[in-house]
């Protein structure tokens, strides 16, 4: 699985950005996908996750109200809309794939096999 993520850019706190997150290798809907974030100097944390149809989704408390992620099976890409970014959401975000149709997406890292390379996000204050 190839995975490809991009929309980041430079916001100020109140804006909005959606990630895309480009798929293609395996069928779309044989895996479950989410979205990590490492800031500097910090450890790569879970932001959020969706099953492979789209029906359980999963967010971290942090982002909760504020981030949406969803999946469209015809264009191979999952998305993640962030409304109301904060300073602290800067951080490089990184989509994965979670092999396998379980129902319920994971939350840890070592359980997505494949990684895209990431797409900076800076929110200014």
């Amino acid at each position: 699985v190839q995975l490809q993520a991009f929309g980041g850019g430079l916001v100020q706190a109140g804006g909005s950005l959606r990630l895309s997150c480009a798929a293609s290798g395996r069928p779309f809907n044989s895996y479950n996908m989410g979205w990590f974030r490492q800031a500097p100097g910090e450890e790569r944390e879970f932001v959020s996750a969706i099953n492979w149809s789209g029906t359980s989704t999963s967010v971290t408390d942090s982002v909760k109200g504020r981030f949406t992620i969803s999946r469209d099976d015809a264009k191979n890409t999952m998305y993640l809309q962030m409304n109301n970014l904060k300073p602290e959401d800067t951080a490089v975000y990184y989509c994965a794939a979670q092999m396998g149709r379980r129902p319920i997406p994971s939350s840890r890292s070592y359980e997505y096999s494949y990684w895209g390379r990431g797409t900076l996000v800076t929110v200014s204050s």
